[in-house]
């Protein structure tokens, strides 16, 4: 894929990808709005010790990765519009719950809603994807820029809720709900297009005695005139079309939990920028807090948006394993960096936030693609569904983060995330080296 053919694959995009598109940028602009600063509500309000701010956010967030897999496996069988429905629906009344709790008990309850939602929102339009584009070169590019919308989303959003003086305001939270409102009436328009055009591409394909693969934007299941399951036609496991089925297949490939492992520890990493880092520099007294951590948060976005589609350029030639070692590589300076800088340098956390996010430009992008890659057809949903797994990361990072800050201190925290970025590094160099179960020869082919 050169820089040349971005444009024009673009264009081709159908209505619904736009939506997607677009729709992640508003929504994402709202939810980084107000979401950042949520340890800050917690602590102002209730006085919370940093290590039960962290254990609220862990408990929501393991929680809603079982809920997202369960959710992401069934889209493979119940489809994905019913399931994205869903969880638009729940987005809007946890948010507007958000706007309205005043006890820790109901901050638990809708946290953990929130978390539910976000998990499972973001595996099933990378699912999606893979249903609306039919071409790999076309999904690693929807990817990309699905990735590229977000990150403009939550470079404006900060910056926005400062402007607007939103931070730390409750009520702010009604406007991500708004935003999902308006999202799921897009999606509903969307649907109806996409659903006419599989119509008319059944029809041509009908009348000119093809027998191509059709992938049911409602159902998620991809399906032959002549066949009854695509993509298996040298295949050494029985799939039924069951939850079992589907589960043997992720239990035998090792590749793929050798993979989660490696990206549920730097979701880990990653995630102590979101949490453990900001109750580090609010419990240290860090002059102009909010200010900082707007300008962390735009930095990261920023730096994504302005190297994200230079480094997919200049990375081109090589294979998406080497891609993400020289990521995992600069996550490890930026962690190595953290842990050395001190309290009152403003200008060093925005430094080490730089090769952190360009190292999260290679890395994140790249993983959705890994795991299109790896996918069979049929089990698009279960596969991403199996990567909301990485989120326990996420899960752990905050009460883990939370433990350290208040037993060592913020420098030790992040010379821990520098060791364990070697641990993944290592996990990565192993990863091809790991058994596969036969589905699809050319599906399931290494790049």
């Amino acid at each position: 894929m050169t820089s040349e053919s971005f444009l024009p694959r673009i264009r081709q995009f159908p209505k619904l990808m736009w939506i997607l598109l677009i729709g992640s940028f508003f929504t994402r602009g709202s939810y980084y709005m107000v979401w950042p600063f949520l340890v800050v509500i917690l602590y102002d309000k209730f006085a919370l010790p940093a290590y039960e701010v962290g254990g609220i956010l862990s408990i929501a967030a393991v929680i809603s990765v079982g809920v997202s897999f369960i959710g992401s496996t069934l889209s493979d069988r119940l489809g994905r519009n019913k399931l994205i429905y869903g969880c638009g629906i729940l987005y809007i009344i946890s948010f507007a719950l958000l706007a309205q709790a005043q006890t820790i008990t109901a901050y638990v309850l809708v946290i953990t809603l929130c978390s539910i939602a976000t998990a499972l929102w973001r595996p099933l339009v990378s699912a999606l994807i893979g249903d609306i584009l039919d071409e790999p070169k076309d999904r690693e590019l929807a990817m990309q820029l699905l990735y590229f919308m977000v990150n403009v989303g939550c470079a404006v959003g900060p910056m926005a809720g400062v402007w607007l003086g939103l931070t730390g305001e409750q009520s702010s939270f009604n406007i991500t709900a708004f935003t999902f409102a308006m999202l799921l009436l897009a999606l509903f328009w969307g649907f109806r297009q996409q659903k006419s055009l599989e119509l008319k591409a059944k029809v041509k394909a009908n009348t000119e005695d093809v027998n191509p693969a059709v992938v049911n934007i409602e159902t998620g299941i991809e399906t032959e005139t002549n066949h009854t399951v695509a993509n298996q036609s040298s295949s050494n496991e029985k799939d039924d079309g069951s939850i079992t089925s589907t589960l043997r297949v992720l239990f035998k490939d090792k590749m793929l939990q050798c993979l989660i492992l490696a990206n549920i520890i730097c979701m880990f990493i990653y995630a102590q920028m979101d949490t453990s880092l900001i109750q580090y520099l609010n419990r240290a007294d860090v002059p102009e807090l909010v200010t900082l951590v707007s300008s962390l948060i735009f930095t990261n976005a920023l730096v994504i948006i302005c190297s994200q589609f230079v480094l997919l350029k200049m990375m081109i030639g090589l294979s998406i394993i080497n891609r993400i070692q020289i990521g995992l590589l600069l996550l490890f300076i930026s962690q190595i960096w953290l842990a050395a800088n001190p309290l009152t340098f403003f200008w060093g956390w925005v430094g080490a936030i730089v090769f952190m996010s360009l190292g999260e430009a290679i890395l994140f992008p790249t993983m959705n693609v890994h795991i299109d890659k790896i996918a069979p057809n049929h089990l698009r949903g279960a596969y991403f569904g199996a990567a909301t797994f990485y989120e326990l990361g996420y899960a752990i990072a905050p009460l883990v983060g939370g433990i350290v800050l208040d037993v060592l201190s913020g420098g030790w925290l992040f010379t821990i995330t520098a060791v364990l970025t070697l641990v993944v590094i290592y996990l990565y160099r192993v990863l091809d080296s790991m058994p596969r179960p036969i589905i699809d020869d050319t599906k399931m082919a290494q790049s």
